[in-house]
């Protein structure tokens, strides 16, 4: 319902943000192919540390964002790809 219109803008971004995944780590996966609750880490899309690292990297310089190493919120963040459109989407809009 509500949902539905909220996450409507999102779609875009989280489509984005999968193109920007995808190239900045070189995947043998298509952007679309990428479901948006699926993990990053492990079993979903299979990213490690290093490759979190480096969307960090991609994301902060694309869209302006401080994103730490240190931050208690990087494991939630980054859990999937609906969780770090909406971070993005979120600061964007400070």
């Amino acid at each position: 319902m509500n949902t539905q219109n909220t996450a409507a803008p999102d779609v875009a971004l989280q489509r984005e943000v999968a193109e920007l995944i995808v190239q900045s780590l070189n995947l043998d996966v298509a952007a679309g192919d990428i479901d948006p609750a699926d993990p990053l880490y492990g079993d979903g899309l299979g990213l490690d540390s290093i490759d979190i690292l480096e969307v960090a990297l991609v994301v902060s310089k694309r869209y302006g964002l401080q994103l730490r190493a240190d931050s208690d919120d990087n494991h939630r963040i980054f859990s999937s790809l609906r969780s770090l459109t909406e971070y993005i989407s979120a600061r964007r809009s400070v």
